[in-house]
Formats: C-alpha cells, structure tokens, sequence
C-alpha cells in the first residue's frame, strides 16, 4: 500500500524524499484520471466535429490590454501558496509526516511566499506588457466544443467533489457529524472532513447537471456531448479506482471469510474453525467498528486458478486512513492494517469498468443514433456497480423489510433509464444529426 508518493519511491527505488508526502497517492490517481478522461473527450469531440455535428460559437476578445489588478492580485496568491506551502514545507521540520494537517494549517514560510507571490505577479505584468499596443484591439474568437474541455474538467472537478460530499453526508449523517465533532475537538484535521467520505454516484450526478446546464449556454447539443462524455467518464471511473486500491481509502469489501490475517498484515487461507477464532480474537476492534459482531457481514470465497491469496481477500496494510491494527515493527503513519482481509473491490471495479471502456471505445462509431451510447453507459454502470455493493461495506436503508444501499438504489435507476433510452433513442433523437 502507498498511502503518498514518498512510500512508493522509497519501496521501489530507495530514495526518501520527503515532499513527495504532499502527494496524495488516491489524489494522484484522480487527477491522472481527469487527464485521461479530457484526452478521451476531446478525441471523440474533434471526431464529432469533423462529421459536423459540432459548430463553433464567435467570442469578442481585446488583445493588447495590460495586466489587470485582478490577475495581479491571482498571480501573486497562486505563487505565494506554492512558497508559503509547498515549497517552505522543505524547510520546515516534519511539514510533510501528516500533509493534510499541514496543508490545512496557518504553517508555512513566510518568506518564500513572498518571494514566489511577487516573482508569479512579476512574471505574468511581464506576459502581457509584451503584448501590450497602443491601442487594444477587438477580435473575434472561434471557440468549437473541443476547446472547452478545460472548463468541463474544471466544472466536472469542482461540481463532481461537491456532490460527492453531499450524497456521501446524506448517505451516513451521523458518520459525518461524528467526524466534525472530532474535528471541533481537535481530534481530527479539517483536511479529514473535506476529503474522506465521497460517493461517486453523488459526484456523477451533480456535475452532470452543471456540466448540462454550461453545453446549454454555450448552445452545445447536449445530446451528442453526453454521448462522447461516456467513454471518458468509464476510463476515469476506472483509473480513479486505481487511486481507492493503491491508498486504501476505506472503499472495500466486506470480510472474506475463507481467510484470516498473519501479523505481516498477509492474507492466509484458513478453516472455518481459524476464522472463528480470528473473529474472537479481534471482537473488541470489529464492535467498535460495526456496533455489535452479528453486524459484521462476511461471505466465503476460496482462492482459485492458483491466483494470489490478495484477488481474493487484502488487509490493505498501511491504509491511508489507519483503519484497522497495528502492523508489528511500523511506526508513525500508516501502520494499520485489517485484522481480517476483506473483497479487493476497488481492483474488481477498475478491471470491470477498463474492459466496459473498452466496448464503449470500440462501439462509439457503430451505434449511429444519438442517445444510444448514453443509454448503453448508463446500463453498464449501473449494471457494474449494483454487483459490487453485493460484497461492499456501505450504510444500507431498510426499504419494505429489504436492506439496499444508496448506490443499489441509484444502480437500479440507472439500468431502467438506460434501458429507456437505448430502446427509445431514434424515437426521441432520431431528427438529431447523428
């Protein structure tokens, strides 16, 4: 497990950097998956545009202006964080042992704040003096849909993150409150409670909507947009679960029964008379994780094909967020691992949703009717991850006697929709330019 870059490094090629514990191994992940996702977007967009389904929208621009005191004032707080945070860390004692707790506090080096906000203000006035005329003049700007991938990877980002939290908030109320009280307490950092807890459903969801509501205004046909926004959103889905299974950031399965946990933190095949055992031994830690031991859900699924014991049950040791026990002979950080190995489900997903991406890649310029990708995504998502809950750790609602998590709930949704829409495509898109 590699909770940051530093331990990666360290155990591949020996070297202890210790800014790379700044970087984040899941925020790592979820940022290579937005990169990948806007190449995949703009691919499909410049295919779209050459069919000419896509036109370019006229924006007036004034070249020749100066630098404005807003971006001034942008410049100079971007260059002055990267001192006063990332970079003073270096020179500070121990900044980077909890970067979270760091990054959320009033620390950091005064000087090279300043130094680097006045050196980023400096550079950017420099940028367009160069520019500057004597008298700006106005242009006109042709902007077609794959220049504004920028700006949908920022919307997705910003509005995804928030419906993430909210749906994850909404989903486990109390688990939330109980983290801000531990906030409040000083028991936790305030990094903990932005950033742990987030429901991807939720994110989908919201940024969808914000995502549909600027294709609108920017008079992009929202129809063809979804459809070759699906295959990135796959891919990114997939890289993104890369980030849950290489920091351990709680999104895992329910305990594998057919194994128990050495003292290394390995899984070890093991008789249902050892995992009983191993379920006594360790009683106190899974009370206080899940109320009472008939509350901990389990099933049994032995190793086959001579794969490794991890495909099938992981302690995922040195989690990020130290969920579990204490490894023998760690210290500091990061030290924990489950005492009874659990289903690999971030692995199972980014498997899955790599070879869902892959149909979507190979079907986008065989399904000719506008809607039919979208509906086929919303099948294989919902379809995907309504399995995986069957084996994940998540709070359940009990509707009419059945317990069915948030996520089932929104699967299920999702498939019936998709279904409506591949079915019904050519019907309610069939005068759309395809």
């Amino acid at each position: 497990m590699y909770p940051n870059l530093y331990y990666f490094f360290k155990d591949v090629f020996g070297v202890e950097w210790e800014g790379l514990k700044i970087i984040n191994s899941f925020g790592f992940f979820v940022a290579l998956a937005f990169i990948a996702a806007a190449w995949v977007l703009t691919q499909e967009l410049k295919r779209k545009q050459k069919q000419g389904i896509f036109v370019y929208t006229e924006h007036e621009i004034i070249v020749g202006k100066p630098a404005s005191t807003s971006e001034l004032i942008i410049h100079f707080v971007l260059g002055f964080l990267l001192g006063f945070k990332i970079l003073g860390g270096f020179f500070m004692a121990n900044a980077f042992d909890d970067p979270q707790q760091f990054i959320f506090s009033s620390q950091g080096n005064w000087l090279l704040g300043l130094l680097f906000g006045g050196l980023f203000t400096w550079l950017k006035w420099r940028e367009k003096n160069k520019q500057k005329l004597a008298t700006p003049e106005k242009r006109l700007l042709r902007i077609w849909p794959h220049d504004r991938v920028g700006d949908l990877v920022i919307y997705a980002a910003v509005f995804g993150f928030a419906g993430a939290k909210i749906f994850d908030i909404l989903e486990a109320p109390s688990a939330f409150f109980k983290m801000l009280q531990a906030v409040k307490e000083g028991k936790q950092d305030a990094g903990s409670l932005l950033f742990s807890g987030l429901t991807f459903y939720g994110g989908l969801i919201v940024a969808a909507i914000a995502i549909m509501l600027y294709a609108k205004k920017h008079k992009i046909p929202i129809i063809h947009l979804v459809d070759a926004t699906t295959p990135a959103l796959m891919l990114a889905y997939a890289v993104g679960r890369v980030g849950c299974m290489v920091a351990g950031d709680g999104d895992w399965g329910i305990i594998n029964s057919a194994f128990i946990s050495n003292d290394l933190g390995q899984s070890v095949v093991a008789t249902t008379e050892q995992f009983n055992a191993a379920l006594q031994t360790h009683s106190a830690y899974l009370t206080s994780r899940f109320g009472a031991l008939d509350q901990v859900h389990f099933a049994h699924f032995n190793p086959i094909l001579g794969l490794p014991n991890w495909l099938f049950a992981y302690t995922f040791p040195h989690n990020v967020i130290s969920e579990g026990i204490a490894l023998a002979g760690c210290e500091g950080m990061h030290c924990n691992y489950l005492p009874l190995p659990v289903f690999p489900t971030p692995f199972y997903e980014l498997t899955a949703c790599l070879i869902l991406f892959l149909i979507l890649w190979s079907l986008r310029k065989k399904l000719k009717v506008p809607g039919q990708m979208a509906g086929l995504y919303l099948i294989f998502n919902g379809t995907e991850r309504f399995f995986i809950e069957k084996i994940r750790v998540n709070a359940t609602y009990n509707i009419a006697g059945m317990h069915i998590t948030q996520a089932e709930i929104i699967a299920l949704i999702m498939v019936i929709l998709g279904a409506i829409l591949f079915l019904n495509a050519k019907k309610f898109f069939g005068k759309t330019k395809a």
